[in-house]
Parts: structure tokens; C-alpha cells; sequence
């Protein structure tokens, strides 16, 4: 398939200039196929993949039709989490950065309502926000959408699978009926169907398959016998003989990632479990450790994981098998980016003989088990993540920025820059990952000294 350039569409200028000056010449599929139907104000529901360039694909749908000059909120993005609605909010605002004085704002829960209440008061273009908060603010009277003209689900399914069916069946109410929607899915199930129909008018249907082929990964299969021994023990020897630097086990019940996660600790291994049950705050802490590789393998539901920046795995497994085959390919699809080959394995019993049949015909391919790796592994010492995360007691509230972290922690030359890893500094915290054999010095440095004149406190998590 041929690549169409973004110059052919009917976009402003400014648009087309800032996409050029983004390195964003050729439409990915799914813009391809949509864009043009949503620049027409058609509605749309798009299926595609996770990083499939579908924020762009809408983003410049909504700042095409933007009014600048009417400070009102005249698009409304909807996000299964808070951590997808934070990226396509930097998106956006990417998108956005030559169009002036455009707002844009962030509403989702786990995040102070105080703040949120003042920033509104100053008024929006465009709201990027998950459900149960946009509900809040809509039943308060603190978000007004009577103007809204485009609204957007995004990764639909997920929402509805995180059980946001109701809420996003209000928030519809308050919008006018006259309005453009877009709904964005992975999948394609009855229950998005079902919403598509009460909310939207003669959709247009564009689907893209998915890029994640069997080229760029590499699959395994392996039956094990039933029950949590036999599966735990397939875990380890997988890890033992690929050692990712880092990995995904899906579960598929939140019970499952806990019980695994405890497992893996008790046998040495960097894991954590991410399911829908942690505080945002420790999600947090969840995500940062693992995308600055001082936690090595992070075991998640399908519902977490998704719309989360952690593609580019090593190594997905497979705890049990997935309930849908789209979900399968979507799981694996996190490994084997950016042409790297990439590695899935899956467990499975005899009690799944017709999902496997099932997946086979879906995957086009026979399935066959594989041998698990020699016993042997087991003998050998769980591989530890690279780095250790430091938490510092404040963050933008207190003026911090990554440049100061990274000066306090290579003053004096007896810590590197190459063993700083990634720092994120969020409003009342910071995160800054150090080399495992330094982190005990880091410690003390950070602890002992100062930053912008102030003493923080500091701790190993």
C-alpha cells in the first residue's frame, strides 16, 4: 500500500508547516483511511491498534474546527486512564504548538478537583479527560458543553470493559445532538456496537489491520498442567532463559497479577503487579519503576496495561490465554516494535483446547506446544533490574526540574551521567533512577545535600 502525504490534505497552513517541522510527512493507515472523513465531519469509528498515529488522526480533525477566539469548550476527549489521557494531551498540545493561544486541559481522577475547578474558570478549547471525572464536573456544573462540537472516544473498549458504560451514557446527554463523534477501538465488540448506535449518526466505518504480523515476533507455546505450580514454574523458566530487561505477564484477573507478582519477589526476580485495584498514586510509582528499568517485569491485566507507554517489551508471556483472539494479537503486538524481532510466550491446558483451536484459525497458523526450557534454569539466580528509583519529596510545586536532580547527583564526579537513568518530576514528587551498584551513594548525596537551596527527603522504593 502506497503512503499518502499529509501536504494532500485540506488542512490550514499553519497545520501543515508544524506537521513538516514534526517530521510527520506520510500518513500511518489509520489516518490515511480516516482523516479525510473526519475533516468532512463525518462520524467515525476507527479500528486500529495502540500506536497506530490515531491522536493525530482525530487531534487534527479538532484543530481544523477550532474557533480560537471563543474561549469555550468546543471538543471533548474521552480516555480509559488518566496516563493515555496525559499523552494525548501532549499530543495535542504538539499538534497545536503553532495555532496561538489555544487551551487545552486536562481533567482526570486521582488528581486534585480544587485545581481542576480553578483552571476551568479560565476557560478551555479542547478537554482531554477520563469519564468518571468528566461526569463529576459536568454534574456540578463546572464543565459546560453545550458548544461542543466534536466528541471523542478513545480506546472505547476499554472503557466499557473498565465499566464506564453509564458514565459515558451521561456525559453524552449533556452534549448537543448535533455534534460530531469519533470512536476510536481496538476491537470491535457488541458492546462498542451497541454504543455506536445510541450515539452516533451514519458512521463511517474505517478499519486497519493490525501491523503486529507473526514477521516481527517471535512466538512460543507451551502447555503446562493446571493449577498456579505448574504456571508459576513456567514463568520463572521463561525469564531464566530469555532474561528481558523488560517484560509484560498478562493476567487475566486482577487476583492473578497479585498473586504472580508476590511469587516472582519471593523468587528474586524485579516484578510488580499493575492491575485496576492500586491508588493512582501507586500506579504511578508502578509505571515509573518500570520505565526506568529498575523493575524489570511488570504483571498486568489487559484493562491496565492499556493505553500505556510500554511498548517495546523484550518478551510479553502469556499467563493464560486471553479471551479473544484480538486481544491476544494486542498483547503480543507490545513486543518486536520499531524492527526489532520480539518474543511472546504463551501457557495453556488442555481445558483450552478450543480457544486454542480458536486462536489458530484466527492466526492463520497451526499451533503446536513447544518443550519448556531444562529445569535446570531454576538453579539459576533471578536476574535483577539494572537500575534502583530514588524518590525525592517535591516536585514542579516546589520549582524542581531534571537538571537539578541530575547536578546534585553527578556534583562532585563520583556518580556518572550514565548511571543516571530517566527522571520524571511529577507536581509533589520526583523519581530519578540510579545504577543499582551507586544507589546507596545517590542516596546519601541526595539525603545529605540540597536542591535549589532546600533539603528534600529522599528514599529507596
Amino acid at each position: 500500500m502506497s503512503q499518502t502525504p499529509f501536504s494532500n490534505l485540506k488542512l490550514q497552513t499553519n497545520l501543515l508547516e508544524n506537521l513538516s517541522s514534526l517530521s510527520y510527512e506520510m500518513m500511518t493507515p489509520i489516518q490515511a483511511k480516516s482523516l479525510p472523513y473526519i475533516l468532512a465531519g463525518k462520524d467515525v469509528i476507527a479500528q486500529s491498534q495502540t500506536g497506530s498515529g490515531k491522536t493525530a488522526a482525530f487531534g487534527l480533525g479538532l484543530l481544523e474546527k477550532l474557533n480560537v477566539q471563543k474561549l469555550h469548550v468546543q471538543a471533548l476527549v474521552l480516555c480509559p486512564t488518566r496516563e493515555l489521557a496525559d499523552q494525548v494531551a501532549k499530543e495535542l498540545r504538539r499538534l497545536a504548538r503553532t495555532i496561538a493561544n489555544v487551551k487545552i486541559l486536562t481533567l482526570c481522577g486521582g488528581m486534585p478537583m480544587r485545581a481542576q475547578l480553578s483552571s476551568l474558570e479560565y476557560g478551555a478549547h479542547i478537554i482531554v479527560g477520563t469519564p468518571g471525572r468528566i461526569e463529576d464536573h459536568l454534574n456540578r456544573g463546572s464543565l459546560d458543553v453545550n458548544s461542543l462540537q466534536t466528541l471523542v472516544l478513545d480506546e472505547a473498549d476499554r472503557m466499557l470493559e473498565m465499566g464506564f458504560q453509564s458514565a459515558l451514557d451521561a456525559i453524552v446527554k449533556h452534549t448537543p445532538s448535533q455534534r460530531q463523534t469519533l470512536l476510536f477501538s481496538a476491537t470491535f465488540q457488541t458492546q462498542i456496537k451497541s454504543i455506536a448506535k445510541r450515539m452516533m449518526q451514519e458512521p463511517v466505518m474505517v478499519q486497519v489491520a493490525s501491523t503486529h504480523d507473526n514477521q516481527s515476533i517471535e512466538q512460543h507455546f507451551y502447555q503446562v498442567d493446571d493449577g498456579d505450580e505448574a504456571r508459576l514454574q513456567a514463568i520463572r523458566l521463561l525469564l531464566l532463559q530469555y532474561k528481558p530487561e523488560s517484560a509484560v505477564i498478562f493476567c487475566n484477573t486482577k487476583r492473578e497479577t497479585e498473586d504472580v507478582a508476590h511469587a516472582l519477589i519471593y523468587e528474586g526476580f524485579s516484578a510488580l503487579a499493575l492491575n485496576g485495584d492500586l491508588e493512582q498514586r501507586d500506579r504511578d510509582q508502578v509505571m515509573v519503576r518500570f520505565a526506568n528499568k529498575s523493575i524489570s517485569i511488570l504483571v498486568a491485566t489487559d484493562v491496565a496495561a492499556r493505553g500505556l507507554d510500554i511498548d517495546g517489551l523484550d518478551v510479553v508471556i502469556n499467563y493464560e490465554l486471553a479471551h479473544d483472539p484480538e486481544i491476544h494479537v494486542h498483547r503480543i503486538g507490545r513486543t518486536g516494535r520499531a524492527g526489532k524481532q520480539g518474543v511472546a510466550c504463551t501457557l495453556f491446558s488442555l481445558r483450552d483446547d478450543y480457544k486454542m483451536t480458536v486462536l489458530g484459525d484466527y492466526l492463520e497458523r497451526d499451533i503446536g506446544a513447544e518443550a519448556l526450557p531444562s529445569s535446570e534454569l531454576l538453579k539459576e539466580p533471578a536476574l535483577k533490574a539494572a537500575m534502583t528509583t530514588l524518590q525525592i519529596g517535591g516536585g514542579k510545586k516546589q520549582k524542581l526540574r531534571p537538571g537539578d536532580i541530575l547536578g546534585a547527583l553527578t556534583a562532585g564526579k563520583d556518580i556518572t551521567g550514565k548511571q543516571v537513568g530517566k527522571i520524571h518530576v511529577m507536581d509533589q514528587w520526583a523519581y530519578v533512577a540510579v545504577s543499582r551498584d551507586v544507589s546507596k551513594l545517590a542516596l546519601k548525596k541526595m539525603g545529605d545535600g540540597k536542591l535549589k537551596g532546600r533539603s528534600f527527603r529522599v528514599r529507596v522504593i
